[in-house]
C-alpha cells in the first residue's frame, strides 16, 4: 500500500511539473524550463523509479518546440545518475536511454560520446570486445569542435587499443592516423586564448582523462604494439626514442634505463639504412649510454667496419637478450634471435664489401661463418633489397662488389661523358677546317705566279714540295685540275724538274 501510495505521489508531483513545464516551453523562458526539467528528473532518482526516470527522459526530449538548453541539462544530468544505479542491467538500460534520446543531436555530441565509451567499457568487462570495439567507431571526436584536445586523443587513443585488442591492425592504423605526433609537442604552459565572439566554447577535459604528455607515451606504447605485429624494428625503436624523450621518463632512472636498453637491442635489430645509421650514431653520444656499458659495446661493434664474430656475440649477450622478457615492453619478439643473426651476417657483408672489391665465394663464406649456399643466399637478398651492389660469376666463384650509385651520379657521368665526346668532334673539326684553308692557300699562291718570278717561287715550291705532296699524289694534277685559276703560265713538274708552258 505504502509504495502504491508512493508511486501515486509521484506521478501526481510529475504531472504538476510537466504543466509547469509546458508553460514555461511554450513561453520559451529557458531557465524555466532547464528547472522544470531537472525537478522531474530529480523526483524520479529520488523514488528510486529508474524506469520512470527513463520513460520521462523519452518523453520530455520529444515534447514539440523542446528547447535545446532544456534537453542538454536532462542528458547531463541524468549521467550523473549513472553511478548510482542498483544493478548492472538498470546501468546499461539508462545510458541506451541516454543515447538514444541524444542521438543526431549535435549540441549534445560530447555526452554522447562520453555515453558510448563508458558503454565500451562495460562490454569489455564483459568479454565482448568486438562488440565495444564497434561502439567505439560509431563515434568520429575528431570533428567535435567543443571538445577538449585530451580528450579527443584519449577517445581516439581508446578506439586504438580495442581494435588491436581485436587484432584488426588495418583499422587500428587508420584510426592512429587521426593523432598528429606534433601535437603532442605544443607548449601548454602558454596561456589560452580568449574565445572570440562568435567561436564555438571548447569544454574542460573531465578529471579522469590523462595529461598530455602521458597521453603521448599511451599513444606509443600502442604504435609500438602495432609495429610488433609486422616486426617493424625501426618503427618500434622510433616509439621508444620518443618514449625516452619525455621529462617524466628520462629524470627517473629506473624507467629510462629499460627504455634505452629497448631501443638499443631495436637499432641493432634492425636492417642498415640511413635512418637507422642516424639512430645509431645519435644514440652513441648519448651520455646515458655509459650507465649501461654492455650496450655501448654492441652499438660500437656497429659502426665500426670490422667482421663481427656471430658466436662470441651471441655468448656475450645471450643473457641481456633473455633478461628482456622481465622488463619494461616485454620480451623483443618470436623472431628476434633469428633476425639479430640475420642483422650480424649483413653487417659483416657490408664490411667485406668495403675493403674488397672482388673476392671469391670460398672466402666469403669463410668470413662470414657460414656455407657457400648460404653466403650466396644472404649476399642475393641483399642486392635485392638494393643494399649494396654486386655479382656473382658462379663458373668462377667470384664476387665483384661495385659501389652504388644513385641516378644523380649516373646523369653526371652521362653528361660528362657527353662533353668529352663533343670536345674531341670540335678540335678534329677545327683541325680539319684548318688543314681545308692552308692546302686551299697554297693552291691560290701556284695560280698567281708571272713568268718573270718563276725563280723564286721555284725555291718556294721545293721546301713546301713535301707538304703538297700530302695534299695530292703529284703536282702535276694540281696544274692540271680545275681547282687553279686559269694563268698566262702553267707549272709542271717532269723528271723531277719545273718548268713553264703557255
Amino acid at each position: 500500500m505504502e509504495n502504491q501510495e508512493g508511486k501515486a505521489n509521484l506521478e501526481s508531483a510529475i504531472e504538476q511539473l510537466q504543466n509547469v513545464e509546458k508553460q514555461m516551453r511554450l513561453a520559451s523562458d529557458v531557465a524555466g524550463t532547464k528547472k522544470a526539467v531537472t525537478d522531474i528528473l530529480q523526483l524520479c532518482f529520488e523514488a528510486k523509479d529508474w524506469k520512470m526516470l527513463n520513460d520521462q527522459i523519452v518523453l520530455l526530449s520529444k515534447k514539440r518546440g523542446q528547447l535545446k538548453q532544456a534537453v542538454t541539462v536532462m542528458v547531463q544530468q541524468a549521467m550523473q545518475y549513472i553511478d548510482e544505479t542498483p544493478d548492472l542491467e538498470t546501468r546499461i538500460e539508462l545510458i541506451k536511454t541516454l543515447n538514444t534520446v541524444s542521438a543526431g543531436k549535435i549540441y549534445v555530441e560530447i555526452e554522447r560520446a562520453r555515453l558510448i565509451k563508458k558503454l565500451a567499457k562495460i562490454k569489455e568487462e564483459q568479454g565482448l570486445i568486438a562488440e565495444a570495439a564497434d561502439l567505439m567507431q560509431e563515434v568520429a571526436v575528431e570533428t567535435f569542435g567543443a571538445m577538449a584536445k585530451t580528450e579527443k586523443i584519449a577517445f581516439i587513443l581508446e578506439q586504438v587499443r580495442l581494435c588491436l585488442d581485436r587484432q584488426d591492425y588495418v583499422r587500428a592504423q587508420i584510426l592512429s592516423r587521426k593523432i598528429s605526433p606534433r601535437v603532442f609537442d605544443a607548449d601548454t604552459s602558454k596561456e589560452k586564448k580568449k574565445p572570440k565572439e562568435g567561436d564555438n566554447v571548447v569544454e574542460e577535459a573531465p578529471a579522469d582523462i590523462p595529461s598530455l604528455l602521458e597521453l603521448k607515451r599511451i599513444y606509443y606504447e600502442l604504435m609500438i604494439r602495432y609495429y610488433s605485429h609486422n616486426n617493424d624494428y625501426l618503427e618500434i625503436c622510433r616509439c621508444y626514442k620518443a618514449i625516452y624523450e619525455i621529462p617524466s621518463v628520462k629524470e627517473n632512472p629506473a624507467q629510462w634505463i629499460p627504455v634505452l636498453r629497448k631501443i638499443c637491442w631495436y637499432l641493432v635489430l634492425s636492417p642498415h639504412d640511413p635512418m637507422q645509421s642516424s639512430l645509431l650514431n645519435s644514440t652513441l653520444e648519448d651520455k646515458h649510454l655509459s650507465e649501461i656499458p654492455k650496450f655501448k659495446v654492441l652499438l660500437k661493434q656497429l659502426v665500426t667496419m670490422e667482421v663481427i664474430q656471430w658466436t662470441s656475440l651471441w655468448n656475450t649477450y645471450n643473457d641481456e637478450f633473455d633478461t628482456e622478457k622481465d622488463l619494461l615492453g616485454g620480451s623483443l619478439g618470436d623472431k628476434a634471435a633469428e633476425d639479430l643473426k640475420q642483422r650480424i651476417i649483413e653487417h659483416n657483408i657490408l664490411v667485406v664489401s668495403k675493403y674488397y672489391s672482388r673476392i671469391t665465394v670460398r672466402r666469403l663464406a669463410e668470413l662470414l661463418c657460414l656455407s657457400i649456399q648460404e653466403a650466396e643466399k644472404h649476399l642475393s637478398d641483399m642486392v635485392v633489397s638494393k643494399a649494396l651492389v654486386a655479382k656473382i660469376d658462379r663458373p668462377m666463384g667470384i664476387v665483384c662488389f661495385q659501389v652504388a650509385k644513385d641516378c644523380n651520379d649516373i646523369l653526371n657521368s652521362w653528361s660528362m661523358n657527353l662533353e668529352k665526346l663533343l670536345d674531341l668532334v670540335e678540335k678534329s673539326c677545327h683541325q680539319i677546317h684548318k688543314e681545308t684553308m692552308v692546302g686551299l692557300l697554297e693552291l691560290s699562291l701556284c695560280g698567281l705566279l708571272k713568268k718573270n718570278s718563276i725563280q723564286i717561287f721555284a725555291g718556294y715550291v721545293d721546301e713546301r714540295h713535301a707538304f703538297a705532296q700530302k695534299l695530292f699524289p703529284s703536282l702535276t694534277e694540281i696544274v692540271n685540275s680545275d681547282m687553279l685559276p686559269r694563268t698566262e703560265s702553267r707549272l709542271l713538274y717532269t723528271s723531277g724538274t719545273y718548268r713553264t708552258t703557255d
